[in-house]
Parts: C-alpha cells; sequence; structure tokens
C-alpha cells in the first residue's frame, strides 16, 4: 500500500471513528430527551422525592412521618383538583384565569340554594355543579365559535364570576356550625378516614381518583387523543377529522364541571362558604400545572405530572415552615422552579426539533 493510500485510509478510519462517537453522544442526549418527551411526569416526580428526601434529611420524623405526609395531601387537594381542570385547558393550548372565580361561585351557589332557599342539599350541590359548567361552556363556546383568545375570554369571565360572586352571595358567609347542623352533605369531603398514622380526607381521595381517571381518559379514548391533536396543532387535528370546536367546548365545559367540586371540596376544607375564599386558586393551579411539565404551548404533558407539581408546592411549603424559614422563601424556591420549567420544555421542544 503506497503511502497516500495508507494516510487516507486512517483519515478515513479516524472520521468514521469520530462520526461513530458523535452519533453515540447524540443518540444519548436523544435518548434522554425522548425518555423525558414521553414520559412528561418523570421530571417533577425526580424533583418531589428529591424534596421530600431532602426535607426528611433536615427535618427527620418531624417531616418524615405519615401525618406530615398526608397533612401536605390535604392541604393541596383543592388546588390540585382545580389545577386537574386547568391542565385540561392547557394541554389544548389555552388558558383559564376563571377556574378559581368558578369554584368559589358554585360553592356560593351550594350554600345559598340550602339556606337561603331552602332547597335540598343534594337539589343545590346539583345547581352549583350545573354553574361551574354553564360558566365553563361560555368560555368553550366564545373560545372555539367566536375564535377569542383565551386569555382575554377567562380574563373576563374572572372578572364577571368575581362580580356575580359578591353580587349574589351579598357578601356574607355561611357559618361552619350552621353547615354542620343543617347540611353536614356540604362537608362531605372533610371526612377523615385514618390508617395508621395517616389522615386521609374524602377531598384528598376524590382528588387522586380524578386524576387517576382522567390520566386513563386522556390516555386510553379518542377524547382524549383529540385533546392533545388539538392543543398540538388544531389545523392539522381538523384535517385529520378531529372536530376541534367541539372538542374545545368540552374541555372548558368538563373544567367547569371540575371546579363546581373543587368548590364542594372548598367547602369542607374551610368549613363555611365565604365567597372571599380562594383567591389565588388561579394562579395556584396554573403553578401546579407548569410545574408539572405541561407545556403552555399545549400538545404535550401529563395530568400526573401536574398532581406532583401541586405536591411539590406543598412539600417546600410544609416543610420550610417547619424549619421556620420566612414564608417569603417559599415564594422565592416556588418561582425559581416555574422559571426552571419552562426552561426544561423550551430545552426539550428545541432538541425534539
Amino acid at each position: 500500500m503506497s503511502s497516500d493510500n495508507y494516510e487516507a485510509a486512517i483519515t478515513d478510519k479516524g472520521s468514521d471513528a469520530v462520526a461513530s462517537f458523535n452519533d453515540e453522544r447524540k443518540g444519548a442526549l436523544a435518548r434522554f430527551q425522548h425518555q423525558l418527551h414521553t414520559t412528561p411526569a418523570l421530571v417533577p416526580l425526580i424533583v418531589l422525592v428529591a424534596s421530600i428526601v431532602v426535607f426528611g434529611l433536615l427535618l427527620g420524623s418531624k417531616f418524615f412521618s405519615p401525618f406530615a405526609l398526608t397533612l401536605i395531601l390535604q392541604q393541596v387537594q383543592i388546588v390540585g383538583i382545580v389545577a386537574a381542570a386547568q391542565s385540561l385547558v392547557i394541554l389544548t393550548a389555552g388558558i383559564d384565569l376563571s377556574v378559581g372565580a368558578i369554584m368559589v361561585l358554585s360553592s356560593v351557589v351550594m350554600g345559598t340554594f340550602t339556606f337561603r332557599y331552602g332547597m335540598p342539599v343534594g337539589v343545590s350541590i346539583f345547581a352549583g355543579i350545573s354553574v361551574g359548567a354553564l360558566c365553563g361552556y361560555i368560555n368553550g363556546y366564545l373560545i372555539a365559535k367566536m375564535k377569542l383568545p383565551p386569555f382575554i375570554v377567562t380574563l373576563g369571565m374572572w372578572q364577571i364570576v368575581l362580580a356575580t360572586n359578591f353580587l349574589y352571595s351579598a357578601n356574607e358567609t355561611i357559618r361552619a356550625q350552621d353547615i354542620a347542623a343543617d347540611a353536614p352533605l356540604l362537608q362531605l369531603f372533610a371526612t377523615k378516614l385514618k390508617i395508621g398514622g395517616a389522615v386521609f380526607t374524602f377531598g384528598v381521595i376524590f382528588m387522586v381518583v380524578l386524576v387517576a381517571i382522567l390520566a386513563y381518559v386522556l390516555r386510553h379514548t379518542a377524547w382524549g387523543r383529540h385533546v392533545y391533536a388539538v392543543g398540538d396543532d388544531p389545523e392539522a387535528a381538523e384535517l385529520s377529522g378531529v372536530n376541534v370546536k367541539n372538542t374545545l367546548i368540552s374541555v372548558y365545559v368538563i373544567a367547569g364541571v371540575i371546579c363546581a367540586f373543587a368548590g364542594w371540596a372548598l367547602i369542607g376544607r374551610i368549613g363555611s362558604v365565604s365567597p372571599t375564599s380562594g383567591q389565588l386558586a388561579n394562579i395556584e393551579s396554573i403553578t401546579a400545572v407548569v410545574i408539572g411539565g405541561i407545556s403552555l404551548f399545549g400538545g404535550r404533558g401529563s395530568i400526573l405530572g401536574t398532581l406532583f407539581g401541586a405536591l411539590i408546592v406543598g412539600v417546600f411549603t410544609l416543610g420550610l415552615r417547619l424549619m421556620g424559614a420566612d414564608a417569603q422563601w417559599t415564594y422565592l424556591l416556588i418561582g425559581a422552579l416555574i422559571i426552571a420549567a419552562v426552561a426544561v420544555d423550551q430545552w426539550i421542544r428545541k432538541v425534539a426539533a
């Protein structure tokens, strides 16, 4: 073999080796990205487990106990339920700023129908759920049929429902004693179940069951696939036979119904019916969704991640409180997590592209 041929062979071999090495590195990164893309709940799950371990090591049995861990579930049950509704909307690349107001209005309707109008509690609860569905339908109709931006529609609905809430309730609170004596069914979600040192409420159980049902529906039904398709690319979904308008309307109606159930659970959580409760539910639900890995651009994410996101907030809140830290540290860390979650989502999308 001539020297020229020998050098060419070595060069070619070296190029192949470098190319192979680069492909392996690229393949490892692609596999990691693919895992995150196909299992969006993985990142918040890792963060949740890590935060529990860290606070457990710092606080010992004071934090890492059945009672403390189930207390976190009790504290996040309302946010978790509302965030489940918010998840459905954000999966369609929308956003619902009215979820908290719908939740409170539904609870007020349940209370006033029972104590102002003397209606049976079952009828009052049905009325509250119907109000939630109606608000969701109006949101969905304006967004799907009138082609109005979800942010603007739900911002307006938030203001309208908030004002309606105060006007309808006359800014009056129905006391816990009256509810416990005359309408205990309104406090159903506060019922506790003790298993060893753990304490669960019906509200916690409802939240977990709701998330499990929605996770199954989104993954294994045609409606669930349509939700993802609409959020990913509504034009392509329309061309493939998906009724985008009806899907959007159904998402907002279901979100409204879920918010109404959150209102029922809220009565059990605070013990009373108050038009001033749940003021931060909008922001807290979006926080749980974003930290949970659901993309704000729609079409990607898991509702299980939303539950993990809500639990992460609960873990940080309780952990820092037990450590005696200033409450502002909680907001600081949660804010950092929100930015980090969005950055991770952007990175996954960039690598996927």
